[in-house]
């Protein structure tokens, strides 16, 4: 009778292979989870994406369609012919240019005051100690509940009061600050560190001297997304200024399309050409500043 001997480890040896083939690698499972949380991620993108430029597209083909191809009622993704006649007609029949110039003047001049008592408030907040400094901050906080009709006949009240009823300025100083902003800049500038702050004043440099050579260099992200905004929502307000404006020479943008329904009744290609006009350039400064944009909200904590 002969015993075979085997070599120690030769049964591990054989062993470890019949594992390795049946067995599950230990992050496969991670992966394949990775790969599915991207492509849920990926699809939202894509509805997202639809949801945000379809409206965008459909108003671009009905600017640029024949008001015949409209008025036939054919729903095509394009044109069959490109064409400006909406344009024309918009810019022949109205003071469009007198129009935008106004709400250039207007959203430009607001967005300017915003960002600077907004810039002030926030670093006072922020940077400086003093009594009563958090019940104030929340009282202005509280102001964000508040809707804006709310407030309109005290607003209207106020103007006339000021004779400043019928003008510009009526409709720039009760939107010049906003509570949004102000909450934005204060959370921004808590970011920076406190021991900077200190070390200035330390060496001498009052606070006027700290905000402009260390605070504001450094918000240069917060500055683009409080003057974007302040921009944007100056140029899309619409209650306000119809309030407050009576001339149609000193129009801005979102009025003259209420005048030009008013004028034109269901024309949607010139109801559409008139809106892309309104759109596009908030569109394109988007574009330009989305990247200081999201700095900026990175900066703030809000997300």
């Amino acid at each position: 009778m002969s015993v075979t001997v085997e070599p120690p480890g030769s049964a591990d040896a054989v062993a470890e292979p019949r594992r390795g083939r049946t067995g599950r690698r230990p992050g496969s499972h991670r992966s394949r989870s990775a790969r599915g949380l991207l492509v849920l991620r990926l699809l939202a993108a894509v509805v997202v994406c639809v949801v945000v430029v379809a409206p965008l597209y459909w108003m671009v083909v009905v600017a640029l369609s024949s008001r015949s191809e409209l008025l036939g009622g054919e729903l095509r993704l394009w044109p069959r012919a490109l064409t400006v006649e909406n344009f024309d007609r918009v810019f022949s029949s109205f003071p469009v240019l007198t129009w935008f110039g106004n709400s250039v003047s207007i959203a430009l001049t607001t967005a300017i005051i915003t960002v600077v008592v907004n810039l002030l408030g926030g670093y006072a907040f922020a940077h400086l100690r003093f009594r009563g400094s958090s019940a104030l901050f929340l009282t202005a906080l509280a102001t964000l509940t508040l809707p804006v009709q709310v407030i309109m006949v005290a607003l209207f009240r106020l103007v006339t009061t000021l004779g400043l009823y019928g003008s510009y300025w009526a409709v720039i100083l009760p939107t010049a600050a906003s509570a949004f902003g102000l909450f934005l800049a204060r959370q921004s500038m808590l970011s920076i560190p406190r021991d900077l702050v200190e070390a200035a004043r330390i060496d001498g440099a009052g606070h006027w001297r700290v905000f402009t050579r260390i605070v504001l260099p450094l918000s240069k992200p917060l500055v683009a997304v409080l003057f974007f905004m302040s921009l944007l929502g100056s140029w899309n307000d619409f209650a306000w200024p119809l309030i407050a404006l009576q001339d149609n020479r000193l129009f801005t943008l979102p009025i003259g399309l209420l005048y030009l329904q008013g004028q034109f009744g269901p024309d949607y290609g010139a109801t559409m050409a008139f809106a892309l006009i309104n759109v596009t350039p908030m569109v394109v400064l988007f574009l330009l500043f989305q990247r200081y944009f999201v700095q900026g909200f990175a900066r703030s904590g809000i997300r």
